[in-house]
């Protein structure tokens, strides 16, 4: 065993000096694991030279060696942390690296990096690789706060740690003068269920920055639990006549997730309204499905009647093909089956009629075996087609067998006649 590691070793020195990284990486992965390993000064050496020296993906695999041979890597992964003439992407892999060890010196060397650092890149690498470390860096972040040119990148580090001790420093900047760093900070709360966090969301909700009120409205979106004890459909329903769009759009989202009839109210009001721009009709109508209600489907249903878009109308065929609760899925075939029977004006076009019959056989609903035949009248190849598709995911054998029993019916038309005959052969 002795033997073999003095010769990996040799093998090892001998890759270097001809600058082989990728063999040396190959040498070193192996003594690393070796219980009795040659002297780590040493495999220290060889590894810092490929860290300095090789390209992205052996410095990406030396990083780990080097965290395997423990506390004696710090020192010089500081000294490349702290060289300005280095190339950044060798800082980067420093930091990185520097973030696995949870030692006060690697903390410390990270803490001043966000300090006097001016590259952005490296202060949101050295940012993450704090956060890595967990609660031990926590009271160091803190201190950051206190400070305004490392505040934000502090607020990031602390956003890494997903620890409860990070909600108290976080909540004393929640009203920084800095947009990003409210929103940062409101983002990071948002992930723990902790009550002093959801009145800091509500009073976010009227931020003069866009940022940190689509923030709160997502975080607010995640707690449905507190939807009566907070009133969150009539706080968040503002928010839908947001002056951004993005936080109108979010809001839909959010008031999906509360999967009530007077959430569902409010997205159809949002969705029918004259002066609603078109991404966020379409954001509302994925809303009402996404609401899970009866309420929903009977207000898309209502918003295909009262409607004149055709996107309108495609969205809105499209997505009650996504229905899944058992429950809601009959419900949502019959709208389709009615638009279908009742001639509305959305089946005139070709990509709603395909759009009708793709929705109908995910569905799975028998019921739609009948009108999905009708389609194969229709002139447009591609919505016969679809017709076809959906008749074979629906009950195969069934809408097989009515076909063929369709075959010598002397009073269908002359169109409907030729579409089955077509299925039947390409079925």
């Amino acid at each position: 065993m002795v033997n073999n590691l003095k010769q990996l070793l040799v093998q090892a020195q001998a890759a270097h000096d001809v600058a082989d990284w990728s063999l040396l990486v190959q040498y070193l992965q192996q003594l690393i694991l070796a219980e009795d390993s040659a002297n780590p000064e040493q495999l220290l050496e060889l590894a810092i030279s490929i860290l300095e020296k090789g390209d992205f993906q052996e410095r990406w695999e030396i990083a780990k060696v080097l965290t395997r041979l423990g506390n004696i890597a710090i020192l010089p992964l500081i000294e490349i942390l702290e060289d300005e003439e280095a190339e950044v992407e060798l800082r980067w892999y420093a930091a990185r690296t520097l973030g696995e060890f949870q030692h006060p010196d690697a903390i410390s060397s990270l803490v001043d990096l966000l300090k006097t650092s001016e590259d952005e890149e490296l202060k949101m690498i050295a940012a993450a690789a704090l956060g890595q470390m967990g609660s031990v860096a926590i009271t160091q972040l803190a201190e950051l706060l206190t400070q305004e040119n490392t505040r934000l990148v502090a607020v990031r580090s602390l956003a890494y740690i997903h620890s409860r001790e990070i909600i108290t420093p976080l909540l004393s900047v929640v009203q920084d003068d800095q947009a990003e760093v409210r929103a940062t900070a409101l983002e990071a709360l948002s992930s723990f269920h902790d009550q002093r966090v959801p009145p800091v969301l509500l009073n976010a909700l009227n931020d003069t920055s866009a940022i940190v009120r689509r923030t709160a409205v997502l975080g607010l979106g995640f707690r449905p639990d507190l939807c009566t004890e907070l009133d969150l459909v009539t706080e968040l329903q503002p928010r839908l006549h947001d002056l951004n769009l993005e936080i109108c759009c979010a809001a839909a989202i959010a008031l999906s997730r509360m999967r009530c009839d007077e959430a569902t109210k409010h997205l159809f009001e949002i969705l029918v309204s004259p002066h609603t721009p078109q991404l966020l009709q379409l954001e509302s109508i994925r809303a009402l499905i996404w609401v899970e209600t009866l309420s929903g489907l009977k207000y898309l249903q209502k918003a295909l009647d009262q409607s004149t878009s055709q996107t309108v109308w495609q969205e809105i065929v499209t997505v009650l093909g996504r229905v899944q609760k058992p429950q809601l899925t009959t419900p949502a075939a019959e709208i389709l089956m009615h638009v279908l029977r009742s001639q509305h004006p959305a089946i005139k076009i070709a990509n709603i009629k395909s759009a009708i019959a793709l929705s109908l056989g995910q569905l799975g609903n028998i019921q739609a075996i009948k009108p999905l035949i009708l389609l194969l009248a229709d002139p447009n190849q591609v919505v016969r087609l679809h017709a076809i598709a959906a008749l074979k995911k629906l009950d195969e054998k069934v809408a097989h067998q009515q076909l063929q029993d369709l075959t010598n019916d002397p009073t269908l038309r002359s169109e409907l006649q030729q579409g089955i005959a077509i299925a039947l052969t390409e079925w």
